[in-house]
């Protein structure tokens, strides 16, 4: 069959048996999560502009409330995981985060109409007046209704998709799930990068109760998208999430304390699932190998062979993939500084919207968008190693190049560190000039110096994004087992959700370590008098030292299974 025929076979032919899912729906789910992402970034990209000028909250109280959003969204589609792969099914959790998602939007457009905001403040100072507490308990439930629903969309989506294309035995449509796969992380880099932009612009431009009001169409058109392919869609009923499983071996090993564990292998009875292609427990954490012992079969086993209470009986593969787990941890905690660095993002907003901005004398960057060059950084990047340097250097070598995974997370976290130096440094100067110029207690006045001067730092920033974060979601995907598959791609929305948390916490130490009387503290609002500068070394030097417990955790791990395979390709050669 040539390829034209085949094609056309896949068009005209449903991909499942029973006529439901195949790539009629992904057109769809596509959409959902393209609308939702371009919704949530169109607000959150700005809103640290938003609170400062209309909720007269200063710069450091402005960013640990997103700071502790950023969180939550990152966290809850754990949650969300955890709830449609345990209960409700991936099909009615995202259509639950969909509303929730809506209703968060419907409720932060409302703060803008005039009978709910204050006079305008001019933000960095303190002329105006916080809002009330029913007005900032608004504000509050509207961003929880968002992470809510962040959680319901995000931690779903990409699974219910692969849903559709599961049922499948022809190599070609397999080939359409892994296209999926690639689709589904350009069209969350192509909406996040429209957001920065297009609804930014927007809302500089049109004000904020047309920007806040675009996010709510683009929510309605999200929700409606995933709803017209709600006939056809495969809905998987829900089983046991691998949370349960990771926790009922931990439960399992402190019930079974008291059980001696053997020196000799063969003297102990161990519980196996059909298949499994462990027969006996690896010696490392030898605790956790007590929930798989066998006390009594007559009792512990059911007559089908399976576990009479799972929480006190588990399988050798349910043990051997928590300690794989607990063994990544390290690595993974390595990460979580970059986050932080990351996540500095309304900071350089705050500064750069005082800076000059102008691509040509009639058009100017809105402050926002500016952070959208590390996207375009990650992009290009990507493309860039993946079709060109790596070839290159395989055809000057004569053989295949890659560079270990361990390699590009440590490069990803070293260029991290020297983006927040780069950052402290263009900081520096920004402050430097606005004091010659005379501006010290004029924080928002526009300064004569080019916003391009923070460029190093994106293109920094972005390139370790593409290093780090990649490589660890590679990392996870190739140390631990397929059966925790969903367990590596959570990983790194758990270490961002937690990075959000720190970089809230180092915000506040630094405030209250730096304030002091007569004298604004390093994270003032008025960023010509405090000290960002300090604060970005601060977080540079942190970042040298979490690149050197990165080395040690890097070692300690010991060869990776990408290094064992080398080892083993070399010495058959």
């Amino acid at each position: 069959m040539d390829c034209s025929s085949e094609h056309r076979q896949m068009i005209t032919e449903p991909l499942l048996s029973n006529g439901k899912g195949g790539i009629r729906t992904i057109p769809f789910i596509l959409a959902n999560e393209a609308f939702e992402r371009l919704a949530s970034f169109g607000l959150s990209t700005n809103m640290i502009m938003y609170l400062t000028r209309e909720y007269g909250m200063d710069a450091a109280q402005a960013a640990q409330l997103l700071f502790l959003f950023s969180s939550a969204t990152n966290f809850t589609p754990i949650l969300g995981a955890v709830l449609a792969d345990s209960y409700v099914g991936r099909y009615r959790m995202i259509g639950f985060g969909c509303m929730a998602s809506l209703l968060g939007m419907v409720l932060l457009w409302l703060t803008t109409f005039p009978e709910a905001r204050q006079p305008l403040c001019v933000h960095f100072s303190h002329s105006c007046n916080s809002r009330s507490t029913l007005q900032l308990v608004h504000l509050y439930t509207a961003f929880g209704f968002m992470a809510i629903g962040a959680g319901g969309i995000r931690s779903s989506s990409l699974a219910f998709g692969a849903d559709q294309l599961s049922i499948t035995h022809n190599l070609q449509r397999a080939r359409i799930r892994e296209s999926f796969f690639r689709w589904y992380y350009v069209t969350v880099t192509a909406s996040v990068f429209v957001a920065m932009t297009c609804v930014v612009y927007i809302q500089e431009n049109m004000g904020w109760m047309v920007g806040f009001g675009v996010p709510v169409v683009l929510m309605i058109l999200s929700a409606l998208s995933f709803s017209l392919a709600s006939p056809f869609y495969v809905k998987s009923k829900p089983k046991a999430s691998w949370i349960t499983g990771l926790a009922q071996v931990v439960v399992a090993s402190f019930r079974n304390r008291s059980v001696e564990l053997s020196t000799q292998a063969t003297v102990e009875v161990r519980y196996h699932t059909t298949g499994s292609m462990l027969p006996v427990p690896s010696k490392r954490l030898r605790f956790f190998n007590k929930a798989c012992i066998v006390g009594n079969p007559q009792v512990d086993v059911t007559p089908d062979g399976n576990a009479l209470d799972p929480w006190s009986l588990c399988t050798v593969d349910q043990v051997e993939d928590l300690k794989t787990l607990i063994k990544v941890i390290p690595i993974w905690s390595s990460g979580m500084l970059m986050f932080v660095n990351v996540s500095q993002g309304s900071f350089i907003v705050l500064q750069v919207s005082t800076m000059d901005r102008h691509i040509t004398s009639k058009f100017e960057i809105p402050a926002a968008t500016f952070l959208s060059f590390a996207v375009l950084v990650i992009v290009l990047w990507v493309a860039l190693y993946d079709r060109i340097i790596i070839p290159l250097v395989s055809k000057i070598k004569g053989q295949p190049v890659c560079l270990g995974l361990k390699k590009r997370m440590g490069i990803g976290i070293l260029l991290s560190t020297t983006s927040m130096a780069a950052l402290a440094i263009a900081e520096s100067v920004r402050r430097e000039t606005a004091i010659k110029e005379g501006f010290s207690d004029r924080p928002d006045a526009g300064l004569h110096i080019s916003t391009f001067l923070f460029l190093p730092f994106l293109a920094l920033s972005g390139v370790a994004e593409a290093f780090t974060p990649i490589g660890q979601n590679e990392f996870f995907y190739t140390e631990l087992p397929k059966s925790m598959s969903s367990v590596a791609s959570t990983l790194n929305g758990i270490g961002m959700s937690v990075a959000s948390l720190v970089s809230s916490f180092i915000v506040r130490a630094v405030r209250d370590l730096t304030t002091v009387e007569g004298q604004e503290s390093w994270v003032s609002s008025n960023i010509n008098k405090g000290h960002y500068d300090y604060y970005y070394w601060l977080l540079a030097s942190l970042s040298l030292v979490n690149f050197l417990y990165y080395l040690a955790c890097s070692k300690s791990y010991g060869p990776s299974m990408e290094e064992q395979r080398d080892i083993v390709a070399d010495e058959s050669h």
